[in-house]
């Protein structure tokens, strides 16, 4: 955890062990890594989890928010990994999960970083699975949609959808900001449960398998990526940006 002080009391499960590890602060990582593996002798599962949304127009965002952006949802992911390969590689198992979202299948306006992160996600963690897997490490993607008990949203700040931009774009935005509102509530649902379970099958069935569907429903978007032409693909896209009449 970034702030171990937060966390609940686990002293009296001698299993959890909870270390500070926050994926912009490599010392952190190298050292939560070394006290991890001291304690259990191994690291056979490595979840990459941490992430934030970042939204707005692109125009709008600053240099130092697309820094943050790519160094929590991408850079941290990958000095991480890093920091756990030569131990999985040593002992000729593993499995590394990486969490990637329906942002990392289908563009959505709005969202140009946070989709730049997950789509790199994606690329980034094909090309691993095929460098790991003769050395026993398998690669998973657990791509969920929206999850709406956990704070995610609320610290992506989406309802100001970042606050400056030029003006040519508040047309575009509020009509934008509509759409969300009603794609929202009819994809409701989903529950981090709902993602933890898909997780732990990534962990834990023993295949290769690279992909897997966080959340329902997100299914018809992600269908529609990979199983359409790219004209009905974009289509379908642009049809669903479009603000519903009164």
């Amino acid at each position: 955890m970034r702030r171990p002080e937060k966390s609940p009391d686990f002293s009296a499960y001698p299993n959890i062990a909870v270390e500070r590890l926050d994926v912009q602060d490599r010392g952190s990582i190298e050292t939560a890594v070394a006290a991890t593996i001291a304690r259990f002798g191994a690291i056979d599962v490595l979840v990459n989890n941490a992430g934030y949304g970042l939204y707005g127009v692109f125009e709008g965002l600053t240099r130092a928010e697309i820094d943050d952006q790519l160094s929590v949802n991408l850079i941290g992911v990958m000095d991480l990994t890093r920091e756990v390969l030569p131990h999985m590689r040593k002992a000729g198992s593993g499995v590394i999960v990486n969490i990637s979202s329906g942002a990392g299948v289908f563009g959505l306006p709005l969202t140009s970083l946070y989709n730049a992160s997950k789509f790199a996600l994606e690329g980034f963690s094909e090309a691993l699975t095929y460098e790991l897997e003769g050395l026993g490490i398998t690669v998973k993607l657990v791509e969920p949609g929206g999850v709406h008990d956990t704070n995610f949203v609320a610290r992506a700040g989406v309802g100001d959808f970042a606050a400056n931009y030029p003006d040519d774009y508040a047309p575009f935005v509020e009509r934008t900001k509509a759409t969300f509102a009603a794609l929202s509530q009819s994809r409701a649902g989903a529950t981090s449960r709902d993602v933890a379970e898909v997780i732990f099958e990534a962990a834990t069935d023993g295949t290769d398998r690279l992909r897997y569907l966080g959340t329902s429903q997100i299914k018809p978007l992600v269908d529609a990526r990979r199983s359409t032409s790219e004209e009905e693909y974009m289509a379908l896209m642009r049809a669903s940006m479009r603000p519903k009449a009164d």
